[in-house]
């Protein structure tokens, strides 16, 4: 019967062939809804059983250099072996499971040479209408109807989770697009010209897809194909060819017409300038959030009741606190945005992070804390990492990188030294320098940024990543004060950095203030300075996993303190060339403006 409906309709794809299941589809919809009576189905095929999935394969632990994985390959599903072996991997390894997939479809696997299977993924039919999409597009309607074809959607995406690759999510992006084309041309008979995906927000940070190119163009309404309510995710999308959007603007008279985007109206003020773009998957909630921040700012030491000022406000925020909706890192991705434009304004940032800690002691019974002094104290809380972004001067531009999180407990020091770093919370300064350098790659050439740390932060494997970031961002990190560290000379042989940087002449007198404090009082104290170029050798318990890393050194010392009192010392690390006598001081005002001393 679909084929017959067809066959009246002349209803045919791109390639030529009737459009079989849309039209059954339709059938079925129709009979649903009364206007026809399809007949009773007396005939049942296999393909309608559900079958149990198959058993997933054994997927090794790996976690290694991109380069130990041999050559990955790319293998397209054709066969009913690949096929099962595609499902059955991402239903026990994908949140969504396998399907349904949409429309025209294409089903990939991901294969190690020396691992076997590492992942899959899958292109599909792209989503009819997305506002923010359609919007960066500017497609008419017409031609949105027409065009919609040329857009094909990366509809599932899997590294299996045992698999922890550097680069290896962005690389098998870019190798699958290399061939896609070809295949939807073979396939379908047209060759796509934009690819879309959607990762959900709070999930998902969507860094895989920034790094191998793919464009944020926004984030969906969360309402849902059918409008019943969903997860907010946040679009991306990747042009095919240079020339995509005279494709798909093209109407039926044969002439491109590009809707013109429309105005933004500007904010009426600061709150909704640096919160109105929160995507809560609902605009009251975000009214909501404005509202209740006006409230706080006005009365920033009150308590809840006490600054939302009556009863039914103070009903209306617990509410909203307790909505499963409201996620602090969709609240947190707008003022990340508009952080971003402020500091595309300056040609030099300074991004300085820290960590601080959340004391709930006094509220026993809150849920979901964890240890935050030493197992004397039982102090219970939370974890929070920012990273802050200043002008030269000291000006706060906001923030670019939030992490919070609860301690399962106090490890054992001697456990420590065995644990990779991305189980232990020095991972939070590698994630936060990730968030960073995506912000540099899309300054590009508009603004330096400069990662601002102290001692804390003085581990090998920041640098190295560092130095495996092309385009990112810039450090300038204090070192730790253990002198028992080494660096390499040309000749191989190892000396220790402070008797590296004694040796050398003093570049530039620095005369600095050194505030009060309850166990000082002011002075002005001289610093005699000294830098040169380094290679530092990586500890001995991370020579495989980590590089060399080559950095500036610069050694700031204090002459004549007064009596009874330990002059200063500072040796700060940085990756910004420190050749003149006047990027020396620039290096001590980066450090001095935002950190204080």
């Amino acid at each position: 019967m679909s084929r017959l409906v067809c066959e009246w309709m002349d209803w045919r794809n791109q390639a030529g062939r009737l459009q079989e299941m849309s039209c059954r589809k339709a059938l079925l919809e129709l009979d649903r809804r009364k206007e026809i009576n399809l007949p009773k189905v007396n005939k049942h095929y296999a393909f309608q059983k559900v079958n149990k999935p198959a058993e997933a394969p054994p997927i090794a632990e790996v976690s290694c250099e991109l380069a130990e994985l041999g050559d990955v390959e790319i293998i397209r599903v054709t066969t009913r072996f690949h096929s099962k072996l595609w499902r059955s991997m991402l239903e026990a390894h994908h949140y969504l499971g396998s399907g349904p997939l949409c429309g025209a479809q294409l089903r990939y696997l991901v294969r190690s040479e020396h691992y076997g299977w590492i992942g899959g993924l899958s292109y599909s039919a792209c989503a009819r209408r997305v506002e923010s999409r359609d919007e960066w597009i500017g497609w008419t309607e017409e031609a949105r109807k027409r065009n919609h074809t040329f857009v094909i959607n990366n509809s599932r995406y899997l590294i299996a989770p045992t698999v922890r690759v550097k680069c290896l999510a962005s690389h098998v992006l870019a190798k699958c697009q290399t061939r896609l084309v070809d295949d939807w041309e073979r396939v379908y008979k047209y060759r796509p010209v934009l690819l879309e995906t959607y990762v959900e927000r709070g999930r998902f940070s969507g860094s895989c897809y920034r790094a191998a190119n793919w464009k944020y163009v926004g984030g969906t309404e969360g309402r849902g194909r059918k409008g019943t309510g969903a997860t907010v995710k946040d679009v991306y999308v990747m042009p095919l060819q240079k020339k995509w959007q005279a494709v798909l603007c093209c109407c039926a008279d044969g002439k491109v017409h590009v809707r013109q985007r429309v105005a933004q109206k500007e904010p009426r003020d600061w709150i909704e300038a640096e919160l109105g773009g929160t995507k809560l998957g609902d605009a009251r909630l975000t009214s909501r959030l404005l509202e209740m921040t006006g409230m706080f700012y006005d009365k920033p030491l009150a308590n809840i009741p006490q600054a939302c000022g009556s009863v039914s406000a103070t009903k209306a925020a617990y509410r909203f606190l307790d909505n499963e909706n409201v996620d602090w890192k969709a609240i947190l991705q707008a003022h990340y945005e508009a952080t971003e434009e402020r500091v595309k304004e300056n040609s030099l940032v300074l991004v300085a992070q820290d960590t601080t800690t959340l004391n709930y002691s006094t509220h026993p019974n809150t849920q979901g804390l964890g240890p935050i002094g030493t197992k004397s104290e039982k102090v219970r809380g939370l974890m929070v990492h920012d990273t802050m972004a200043f002008t030269e001067s000291g000006t706060p531009l906001g923030l670019l990188n939030v992490q919070c999180w609860a301690r399962d407990g106090i490890g054992s020091k001697h456990k420590r030294h065995k644990k990779p770093i991305e189980e232990k919370e020095s991972w939070k300064w590698v994630e936060s320098y990730h968030a960073v350098s995506q912000v540099q790659k899309r300054c590009r050439n508009k603004s330096l940024l400069v990662v601002v740390a102290d001692r804390e932060a003085d581990i090998h494997e920041v640098f190295a990543e560092q130095y495996n970031t092309p385009d990112g961002a810039q450090l300038l990190i204090r070192a730790e004060r253990s002198r028992n560290r080494k660096v390499v000379d040309d000749k191989e042989s190892c000396e220790f950095l402070w008797t590296k940087l004694e040796q050398q002449p003093v570049i530039v007198p620095r005369e600095i203030l050194i505030p009060p404090s309850e166990k000082r009082s002011a002075r002005q104290a001289i610093l005699m300075v000294r830098t040169m170029p380094v290679t530092l050798r990586p500890p001995m318990l991370k020579k495989r996993i980590c590089l060399r890393s080559g950095v500036w050194a610069v050694l700031a010392q204090e002459v004549n303190p007064p009596i009874g009192i330990d002059g200063l010392e500072w040796m700060l690390l940085t990756t910004v060339a420190v050749k003149q006598e006047k990027r020396c001081l620039r290096t001590f005002g980066m450090v001095c403006s935002p950190m204080g001393y």
